[in-house]
């Protein structure tokens, strides 16, 4: 949990030296684990066992990705992509027995399968490491409090307009809230995955209880006003005030689509959805959107909403000074499909979209990106359809899986986590048709964890703890 709450702060995990320390944390996590596991300390649980097929694929795309590291001759190069080879043989020294990597940029692939290892390990270890109950509830509050003081901390320097540096790159909170993050719709994204735990944790808490008298009304009022229950919905409040105040269009969007068809399909698939639910998932659209959104600036997202043809201002040094179109954004999604047409099947290589793009670079923009601001574009233009394909199987297997727990548990608390996964899963696929919060490693390492929690809520015994062993 320290190690989570870590990766929002350095920018979102988003420089080198960062990432370097989530994969030296998650690594030693998981060596002191296979440690424990090997002096019988510890031992596997029912949802590392039943994701056992799914861990399979996830082995497959590690070892799909390490294939572009392995030099191989250039005529094999040239059978599996053609395209690679002519860039080989473009900017490299020929010779009959020449051996290249398939990948362009062989550096980025590295960095790219570590980052990737680091990431299967996350889903791993949350599998193991949530053994019980108790350890879910931890680790659902601990990430929204801890999201809470990163939200505060974001309002406070966007309402006092406060431009400064931050672990070496300068931010202007002023325009819009970005907290920790270099970009505010990551920040957005970060948020929604946190807003979709706390909205699991208060369906996770409801009680359908029917007062039938005003005594009785007044004691359940009284008892919900002093209740945890009101502070986490407090704590949404603000989390949603931050979401606004970031005013990323997707980001906002993608929240209230996903909260609003995530509700649908659970009121649906649940045999033991309560009244409750239904009143609570429309209060949280009515409160979050008249109440909240009107104070703090919901008419200016949808004033960006609204004007997102406008056009690109850009300063002499290439940065945008005034606001970026969607249809800016679909300038680099276009080149890289450009880009997938000379490579489809594999790729450029795995984080090599930096160094490919260049060449598909059209005269129409104005000024270098670093991602597609795809994030389907942008695992297709790096690792092909085959690597699109893997990732994308691995996302449904653990959507379906939410809703399975969403129509076989009784348990209130696994239904509001499964609930949590359906609406950050939804989320993040939304949000990622224009930004790229998969690439970005805090975003990416807590998705995992999202995707985990799903296999949790599933097949997590209700009487579970630590030290129990579950064979059946």
């Amino acid at each position: 949990m320290v190690l989570l709450c870590w990766l929002p702060i350095p920018l979102g995990s988003n420089r080198s030296w960062a990432w370097a320390i989530l994969e030296v944390g998650v690594f030693g996590l998981a060596s002191a684990w296979l440690i424990a596991w090997l002096l019988g300390r510890m031992q596997s649980t029912e949802p590392f066992r039943r994701a056992r097929w799914l861990l399979g694929l996830m082995a497959i795309w590690l070892v799909y990705q390490a294939i572009y590291l392995i030099p191989l001759p250039l005529t094999w190069v040239a059978a599996i992509s053609p395209e690679a080879a002519n860039v080989h043989a473009l900017t490299l020294s020929f010779s009959s027995d020449a051996m290249w990597p398939l990948a362009l940029d062989l550096y980025a692939a590295q960095v790219s399968w570590l980052k990737s290892l680091a990431y299967v390990l996350v889903f791993m270890l949350t599998l193991l490491l949530v053994t019980s109950r108790d350890r879910v509830k931890q680790l659902a509050y601990v990430w929204v409090l801890w999201a809470l003081v990163i939200a505060v901390y974001g309002i406070l320097l966007h309402l006092t307009d406060v431009t400064h540096n931050w672990f070496g790159t300068v931010i202007a909170h002023g325009p819009q809230a970005s907290a920790t993050y270099a970009n505010r719709n990551h920040f957005a994204g970060y948020l929604v995955m946190t807003l979709s735990i706390g909205v699991g944790l208060l369906i996770a808490g409801l009680r359908d209880r029917r007062a039938t008298t005003w005594r009785q009304f007044l004691a359940h009022l009284l008892e919900w006003l002093f209740s945890t229950k009101m502070m986490l919905r407090l704590t949404l409040c603000i989390l949603v005030i931050a979401l606004v105040s970031t005013h990323s269009r997707m980001g906002n969007t993608s929240f209230f689509a996903a909260l609003l068809i995530a509700g649908v399909i659970g009121l649906a698939m649940s045999r033991h959805a309560t009244r409750g639910t239904v009143v609570l998932l429309v209060s949280l659209i009515a409160i979050d959107i008249f109440i909240v959104g009107s104070w703090f600036g919901v008419d200016k997202l949808a004033d960006r909403i609204e004007n997102t043809a406008m056009v690109r201002q850009v300063s002499s040094g290439g940065a945008p000074t005034g606001e970026e179109s969607v249809e800016a954004r679909l300038d680099p999604s276009s080149n890289g499909l450009n880009m997938i047409r000379d490579f489809p099947l594999i790729g450029v290589g795995p984080g090599a979209w930096y160094s490919a793009f260049p060449r598909y670079r059209g005269p129409e923009l104005e000024r270098f990106f670093d991602y597609t601001h795809n994030d389907y574009i942008q695992f297709a233009a790096e690792s092909g359809l085959i690597g699109l394909s893997l990732v994308g199987l691995i996302v449904l297997w653990c959507f379906i899986v939410a809703l399975l727990a969403q129509y076989r548990r009784r348990d209130p608390l696994m239904r509001g986590i499964a609930f949590a996964s359906v609406m950050s899963i939804m989320a993040m696929m939304i949000h990622s048709s224009v930004d790229f919060n998969l690439q970005i490693p805090s975003n990416a390492s807590l998705f995992m964890v999202i995707l985990a929690m799903a296999w949790i809520a599933c097949y997590m015994d209700h009487h579970s703890s630590p030290n129990s062993r579950q064979d059946s």
